[in-house]
Order: C-alpha cells, then structure tokens, then sequence
C-alpha cells in the first residue's frame, strides 16, 4: 500500500470486532487504535484523581492529556473502567477532543484499523472500508462468560446480559454519535460465526476494494 489506508470497524461490545481489527491490522500492516480505549481513559483519570462521573470539565482536561501510545490495555479493560467510560462517552465536548486525536492517528502513513461505535459514521466517514460487526446479545453474554470463566472468574449470565442490553441502550441512544452502521458499512453479523470466518469475510471485502484501487 503507498498511500494512508483507513478501515473503520464499529459494532457493539463482545461483537468480536476488536479481535477483527487486530488481526486485520497485522495482516495488512496498518496501525491500530482501539477508540475505546481512549474513552476508558478518560474514566481511568476521573477514577484515579477520585472525581465525579458527571464532571465535565474534568473530563474534558483529562481527554486533552490522553496520549494515544500510552494506552494501557491491561488497566483500562477493568470492567468498572468500561461502565465509567460508557458515562463519561456521552459528553460532546469530550467526543471532539478525542475525535481529533483519534482521526490525527487515522492520517498517519502507512493508514489504521480503528475500531470503535462511531468511525464509520463520525470519526472516518471517508475511510476506504466500513465494517459494522454484531452479534446478538445473547451470544455476546454467553462469549463473554466464557471468557470471565477461562481466567478463573466467576459471573452470571444473566447479569452479563443485562449489562449490555443498558450498554447498547445507552451506546445506541445517545445524542452525540449514537451506535449505528454507516450507511455504506459492510454488515458482519458472527453469531453464528468464528473469528477466522469473521476475518476470512472481511479481507474478501477489503481485498475487493484493493483490487479496484490497483485497476484505476
């Protein structure tokens, strides 16, 4: 690739598509930004300094100190920091500051994999490919019991569930830059499918893309 190449993957938690993105970005050589992370850490900071939620000038500084090759994915994959940041993700004034940064890393050659709830439609509404990544609720609560149980923990489905019912409600219904599919978005529903088919489906669409470049 000689030019920035951009694909965008957007979909709900326990999808799959943050699997998808890492694997498409080795495979294509691309940088990669997990967008959620970015917001984690805007909750990590609140958290950290013991700082309300709802506070949105605090939050707003904290967006404005995110560093990008700083992100820790270790700590921010807490499940507290996830609900924190579903919260503090609602401020208009924080998505923009993070939009900012986040596209600034989508224009840095060779180009990027972003996933997240809002590229395709806000961040990278040009970007050259538009992946929109579900699964059903039910399978995403079951995939992720299964991997609270592979590291010994304990948990119950049906908490699980409801858990992210209210976060697709809250993701899905929010003012600024609700979770949708770009009306150009390639739909990859894997609840009936592995990751290797997922990843198989999606470099067939990414690859068709490619060819048609090379041609013109």
């Amino acid at each position: 690739m000689t030019s920035t190449f951009t694909i965008a993957i957007d979909g709900p938690a326990g999808a799959g598509k943050g699997t998808l993105a890492r694997r498409l970005a080795d495979h294509y050589r691309l940088n990669l930004l997990d967008t959620g992370l970015t917001y984690r850490a805007v909750a990590y900071a609140l958290i950290q300094h013991a700082l309300p939620l709802d506070n949105v000038s605090a939050a707003e500084t904290a967006a404005r100190q995110v560093d990008l090759a700083q992100l820790d994915r270790a700590v921010l994959s807490a499940h507290a920091v996830g609900e924190a940041a579903s919260k503090v993700a609602v401020f208009p004034t924080v998505r923009r500051i993070l939009v900012e940064k986040q596209r600034a890393f989508a224009r840095t050659p060779p180009g990027a994999v972003l996933d997240g709830r809002d590229i395709g439609t806000v961040v990278c509404p040009d970007a050259d490919i538009k992946l929109y990544v579900t699964a059903s609720a039910e399978v995403r609560a079951r995939r992720r019991l299964a991997e609270i149980e592979s590291i010994g923990g304990t948990a119950n489905f049906a908490e699980i569930l409801a858990d992210i019912v209210r976060r697709d409600e809250r993701d899905m219904g929010r003012a600024d830059s609700p979770l949708k599919p770009a009306a150009d978005a390639h739909l990859l529903d894997t609840s009936e499918m592995a990751i290797e088919a997922a990843f198989l489906a999606a470099m067939a669409v990414i690859d068709d893309v490619l060819a048609k470049r090379n041609k013109a």
